[in-house]
């Protein structure tokens, strides 16, 4: 017979929350999970694998909303009690080490996410063997693949993704919805690179898969649609490029349980298919109307609204609203350092933004502080000679030849040209 503190609750709490999350019901989710770990702690000790699994749950869920700082401490508590309880090389090892290397990689802690990516593959290698398809393998090997491609280290990402999609067709069959997933993932490295001929086919083996299984008219089509319409603008195919965001954006207004999120990202695409046409007053409204839905759904400080702020001071820089402009890069700045970090690469990007900004104005003394400052933190993230560094350095040396600071800026010049060269 249970009660309210047996740890038959718990499982049952842990297993409604999880219910919950799974429908994006975060609210509900987080108080379940909370009070299942709070009676497992009182009933099971600290040193429980149930106990673990509720841990990494509720780290997840932190995870899912951006909640760095909180996810962080329960997703370490879980692999020390893994590794206690089960072993270095247990499963549920591996799967601890994938979280963390996870939330590391989502916060730009790079160097810190590698290794256990690298030492997750190596259990569940140990386990399985290499040659077995084993999907926790593949799905660690994706995110690896993926963090080599958010480095800029493309070619090194590659082999990962191609392993994982290989593990998935055999383990899965070739039409499952997870194939489609690796399928995406590939496509958008090579999409990244400007391989579209490469990219092209992929996305669209990865639609025809989802609108076989769920359905043409599913929010995971939309998502498909959308980056095959960005394929297609980024080689000029406005008209094929315009066709595909406005039927991705049809499928997420007219979902029978809306993402209102995807409506905002499908808006924002269309808007910048026509602010990249020039045609401002088409943008503008559509902009607008996404940034009014991630504030309204996710709240005004939400790191996921930074991208409509970047968008809408883009527009305004464009037509020489500076004071607009800057309004919206400052904002977006703002939520990045606080969500992420001061030292984040996304935070570099902000300041090199409202730099670029200020040195359109004329500002050079508030740009050139702040291309400093992006400096450092790229080369910090990425290191010296990484291809993302290149393009500060562009900036910041054409600031300092405004200046009359030549012989740094042919340095910095310098640089970003070797830089460019060993990456070409």
């Amino acid at each position: 017979m249970s009660g309210p503190e047996h740890p038959d609750l718990a499982i049952r709490l842990n297993n409604l929350a999880q219910l919950y999350y799974t429908q994006g019901n975060y609210g509900k989710a987080e108080p379940l999970y909370q009070r299942a770990l709070i009676i497992q702690e009182k009933t099971l000790g600290a040193e429980q694998p149930d106990m673990a699994s509720t841990l990494k749950n509720l780290g997840r869920l932190y995870y899912t909303q951006r909640r760095y700082r909180e996810a962080e401490p329960l997703c370490q508590r879980a692999l020390a009690i893994c590794e206690q309880v089960l072993g270095p090389e247990h499963p549920d090892v591996a799967s601890c080490l994938n979280n963390l290397a996870e939330l590391y990689k989502a916060q730009g802690r790079y160097t810190e996410a590698e290794p256990l990516y690298q030492q997750a593959i190596a259990i569940d290698e140990k386990i399985f063997g290499p040659e077995h398809p084993s999907v926790e393998l593949a799905t660690t090997l994706n995110n690896l693949g993926e963090l080599y491609r958010a480095q800029g280290k493309y070619a090194e990402a590659e082999p990962f993704n191609r392993r994982a999609l290989a593990i998935y067709e055999q383990a899965l069959g070739p039409d499952h919805l997870q194939v489609a997933q690796s399928l995406n993932v590939l496509a958008t490295l090579y999409h990244t690179q400007g391989i579209y001929a490469q990219a092209e086919p992929l996305y669209w083996r990865a639609l025809a898969i989802r609108q076989h299984v769920l359905g043409s008219d599913h929010l995971q089509v939309a998502t498909i649609l959308n980056n095959l319409a960005e394929l297609y603008h980024a080689q000029g195919e406005y008209n094929q490029a315009e066709q595909l965001y406005r039927r991705a954006l049809t499928i997420s207004e007219e979902s029978a349980d809306p993402d209102r999120s995807q409506v905002a990202a499908s808006l924002s695409n269309l808007a910048e298919l026509y602010r990249s046409q020039g045609k401002y007053d088409q943008a503008e409204p559509l902009y607008q109307r996404a940034l009014a839905i991630f504030e309204q759904t996710l709240g005004p400080e939400h790191p996921d609204i930074v991208i409509s702020l970047n968008n809408l001071a883009t527009l305004y820089s464009a037509q020489g609203k500076y004071e607009q402009a800057e309004q919206f890069y400052r904002q977006a700045l703002t939520i990045n350092e606080e969500s992420l970090g001061p030292n984040h690469p996304a935070v570099a990007q902000n300041l090199n933004n409202l730099a670029t900004l200020y040195h359109a104005q004329g500002k050079y003394e508030q740009a050139e502080r702040l291309f400093s400052r992006a400096l450092t933190i790229l080369e910090r993230s990425y290191g010296p000679e990484h291809i993302n560094v290149a393009t500060t350095l562009e900036n910041y040396a054409t600031l300092l030849s405004k200046t009359r600071k030549e012989t740094k800026a042919k340095t910095l010049l310098a640089r970003a040209k070797a830089i460019r060269a060993k990456n070409a």
